[in-house]
């Protein structure tokens, strides 16, 4: 099983944590992404500053978890299938991406990162992890029922299935409705059972030594 994601900060008072996202999607929603401060957050939340920096680094940070999702996600239940399973992510990944304040703060967030490749490096390190980590456990799901020969890179799996649900709400502005993302989860069934059906790069290079060895 792969090691948890790190955590933004140790253990806190988990009314605190609850007071400062719902303070943080409040200003979003009154002021904008610009506006929003870790002082006014502070204040709004009823907290000190110094306790947003021990859960979030920046700001950035801490409005991508008040408006797509923090660190304690979990992946859907089991549904029985690999193709279940993804649907279900799917869902769950269009519910997050699709709300006013996501569409918020993505764009905004994205143009920081292009400027910032330290926030880039600790959002890959903490909420992409997790997500990785949700994605890494339904794969292994399908492994050990058998759908899949191996289970495949979980950033691989991230892009598949993530790609498309990105890019319809927040490039292309395409509605999606439950048809749409149960069809994007059978593409990406299928195609990871044939991906893992064929045999892993190191494992084709033991078989050609193997043959030539047998051959010589």
């Amino acid at each position: 099983m792969p090691n948890p994601a790190p955590r933004l900060g140790r253990p806190r008072d988990s009314q605190i944590d609850r007071a400062v996202l719902v303070a943080a999607r409040e200003l979003l929603t009154e002021s904008g992404y610009t506006r929003v401060t870790m002082d006014a957050t502070a204040a709004r939340a009823g907290v000190g500053k110094a306790a947003i920096y021990r859960r979030f680094a920046s700001k950035a940070e801490l409005l991508f978890a008040a408006a797509v999702h923090g660190m304690d996600i979990e992946p859907p239940p089991d549904s029985g299938s690999l193709r279940g399973d993804l649907y279900a992510m799917a869902r769950l990944i269009h519910e997050r991406l699709s709300s006013p304040a996501a569409r918020e703060v993505i764009p905004a967030l994205l143009a920081e990162m292009s400027r910032d490749a330290g926030l880039a490096d600790r959002l890959q390190s903490t909420f992409v992890a997790r997500e990785r980590r949700d994605l890494a456990l339904i794969v292994e799901r399908a492994r050990q029922r058998g759908e899949l020969r191996r289970a495949p890179e979980s950033a691989l799996v991230h892009l598949l299935l993530g790609g498309p649900l990105f890019l319809a709400p927040l490039v292309l502005t395409h509605p999606m409705d439950s048809a749409q993302l149960d069809a994007i989860a059978s593409v990406v069934a299928a195609g990871l059972i044939a991906h893992t059906d064929e045999p892993s790069p190191e494992t084709a290079t033991e078989e050609t030594s193997t043959a030539e060895t047998s051959t010589d």
